[in-house]
């Protein structure tokens, strides 16, 4: 059922579910992608908890601890799925994309 209502991720989406491979809390989920991404996505505190809270309640992340008032999540098996269809997915594009943006003569 998830997965219907998450066919495709948004960039926010799939950069929180590749985050949370390993446990992290909110504010070093934000950190984490803008530096991966070098800056290129920026995650907002209301996007995050959002969407953290939408990830929980169907069951593709998990609140594995809470210290200081910090809640720190990891992926699921669910999510793991989740997000390794969407890998797929993506590089698919990027295969095709490829293919005929380098096949065209221009």
């Amino acid at each position: 059922m998830a997965r219907k209502q998450l066919q495709n991720l948004t960039e926010p989406m799939y950069y929180i579910l590749l985050s949370l491979l390993t446990p992290m809390h909110g504010y070093a989920i934000m950190q984490n992608i803008a530096y991966k991404t070098n800056g290129r996505v920026k995650v907002g505190p209301g996007t995050l908890y959002s969407l953290i809270s939408r990830f929980e309640k169907e069951g593709i992340v998990v609140k594995v601890s809470i210290k200081e008032s910090k809640k720190t999540y990891l992926l699921t098996d669910k999510g793991r799925e989740i997000l390794q269809q969407e890998f797929t997915r993506l590089n698919k594009m990027v295969k095709d994309g490829t293919r005929l943006i380098e096949g065209e003569k221009i």
